[in-house]
């Protein structure tokens, strides 16, 4: 596939896909320009907080240009849908909430099934 396919963006799967991959762009900047976002490893317990978030930083970078690029898709899908189910469960034990807008982890979930989606839709064109 060209470059000029995956960035077609008649192609509903391309949208879906690259919106999953840019979503990530606000969590990386915001983990390494807020000073909360530390707090947040803090409040939830992981030890050392400050490795756990550059981690996370780290893999969200992979994440954003594997996707945006549609390197690998059926694999990074698949870790992007885990990571941010990790994301989804760390947020519940600090927040205990749903809605997103008071903290919930709403969007978390949504955008982890979309990542899911876009896995299966790359596993179902290899064959």
């Amino acid at each position: 596939m060209s470059l000029a396919d995956k960035f077609n963006l008649l192609n509903e799967f391309n949208i879906l896909r690259i919106i999953c991959a840019l979503f990530f762009i606000p969590h990386i900047i915001a983990k390494f320009t807020v000073p909360q976002a530390l707090q947040f490893y803090v409040d939830v317990g992981f030890k050392p907080p400050a490795f756990w978030m550059y981690l996370a930083g780290a893999i969200e970078c992979v994440l954003t240009v594997f996707l945006l690029f549609d390197i690998y898709t059926q694999f990074v899908g698949i870790i992007a849908f885990i990571h941010l189910t990790v994301a989804a469960a760390a947020t519940y034990k600090l927040t205990k909430s749903w809605i997103w807008v008071i903290g919930g982890i709403e969007f978390c979930v949504f955008w982890a099934i979309c990542c899911l989606v876009v896995a299966m839709h790359a596993w179902h064109t290899l064959g």
